[in-house]
């Protein structure tokens, strides 16, 4: 299975079914009355979180996503049956944003749930409309349509642990010796083209998500090389790994490179807390290996911790986990602060009652009102069915802006646009 990370996509949710128009027709019995049943709702799209994904390869050759149409309703006032929802899974880490870059929905846990697309409401039959002034209504409404999202979908790996650092470094050796992984291990640079991700056992208690990131080279903030492509897996881990090969031609101007690579990237990953490790010791002796050090400690932050291990003969393996499961605790510890902190704030609640603002703008002809609630009234109208229009004029009538429209100059004649849903004339 290829790794893809990126994908766009159209969600369309099911429309709402037609309501029924009936009236009862017996033998027997005089003037049944009607008996038009409402109509089922449209299916949601829903995007549910998924850790048995780590690609977004479902989408390679799937553009549009649908979900199940309501069905009408029916005579003697039997209810449509609603559309099924269509279930999306997704990567854990998958960042959902709509064509303005806005995010839409952010998966991080198993089983979440987000409806990205509603389903249309299911329309009303004509018995539904039965009152002491209107005892044989003759209309129905239509269906609204389901919401149509285009959005982008981007995967941004969640890890608790991002190995970085030059190719050929060691990266998957080293997390083919301490996780269940088994990524591609060869001898000559970007071996690793994908992400790899990395389940390390430490005890019964403790366990570490480790994330092998493509070998970055000078430039690749620029596009060089792999790129920048992958950086974004880092993102959301809590500690990076920098591996540096113990017989690197200059330690010092490798580690230099990468930290450049972090800095560049759209968000800062040098600040992110750092582990420097040396691998590939298994044949210098202690004051080879101290002078290495010496080395990266003039460069690196004062509190960076600077280890030496070979993964190729497991040396040095069990400090190095223990240090990185140190920092990862203290960082989730942090982050539970923060949360804590944040939703202690006192909420500030606002009334906003958008579904009933409408906005009235005048052509040199006509008139065009528009506004959620109006609009959504007006696309369960048929405009071709007399009945069903003096409904929605009566609708204009109760929510006022048949009022507004005379306050601003509406004649006998002139057409009122309902937003593009359709029109009336006055």
């Amino acid at each position: 299975m290829s790794f893809i990370d990126k994908a766009d996509i159209k969600f369309i949710a099911g429309d709402g079914g037609n309501g029924c128009i009936s009236f009862r027709q017996e033998k027997f019995i005089d003037r049944g009355g009607p008996d038009g049943g409402d109509a089922g709702n449209g299916g949601n799209v829903v995007l549910v979180g998924s850790n048995n994904q780590n690609t977004l390869s479902n989408f390679r050759y799937q553009r549009e996503i649908r979900a199940e149409s309501g069905n009408p309703g029916e005579k003697q006032k039997k209810h449509g049956r609603s559309g099924k929802d269509t279930l999306i899974a997704l990567p854990l880490g998958t960042i959902v944003y709509d064509e303005n870059d806005n995010v839409l929905a952010d998966i991080t846990e198993n089983n979440q749930e987000v409806i990205i697309a509603k389903g249309g409401r299911g329309g009303f039959g004509n018995a539904h409309f039965i009152s002491s002034v209107r005892q044989a209504p003759k209309f129905a409404e239509k269906g609204e349509p389901g919401e149509v999202i285009t959005a982008r979908l981007e995967l941004k790996s969640i890890a608790d642990v991002g190995l970085i650092g030059l190719p050929n470094a060691g990266k998957s050796t080293l997390l083919s010796v301490i996780s269940n992984a088994r990524p591609e291990i060869a001898n000559y640079p970007f071996t690793t083209l994908t992400p790899n991700l990395g389940m390390a056992d430490l005890d019964k208690d403790n366990s570490l998500l480790f994330a092998d990131i493509p070998g970055l080279i000078e430039g690749a903030a620029e596009g060089k090389g792999l790129g920048d492509e992958f950086l974004k897996h880092v993102e959301r881990t809590l500690v990076l790994v920098h591996l540096i090969d113990a017989y690197q031609e200059d330690i010092g101007s490798a580690y230099k490179t990468i930290q450049k690579e972090l800095k560049s990237y759209a968000v800062d990953l040098s600040k992110k807390p750092q582990i420097v490790v040396i691998n590939k010791t298994e044949a210098l002796d202690e004051t080879a290996i101290n002078k290495l050090i010496t080395k990266i400690q003039k460069l690196v932050p004062a509190k960076t911790k600077i280890i030496s291990i070979s993964a190729a003969s497991h040396k040095g393996l069990d400090k190095f986990l223990y240090e990185v499961n140190a920092i990862v605790k203290a960082q989730k510890a942090k982050k539970v602060k923060v949360e804590k902190a944040e939703s202690s704030e006192i909420p500030v609640i606002r009334l906003n009652d958008d579904e009933a603002v409408y906005k009235i703008s005048k052509t040199s002809k006509d008139f065009i009102v528009t506004g959620k609630s109006i609009e959504k009234f007006a696309s369960r109208t048929d405009f071709n069915n007399p009945d069903s229009v003096y409904r929605l004029r009566d609708i204009l009538k109760k929510t006022g802006i048949i009022q507004d429209l005379n306050r601003q100059g509406l004649e006998r004649g002139q057409k009122i646009h309902i937003g593009n849903k359709g029109q009336i004339i006055y």
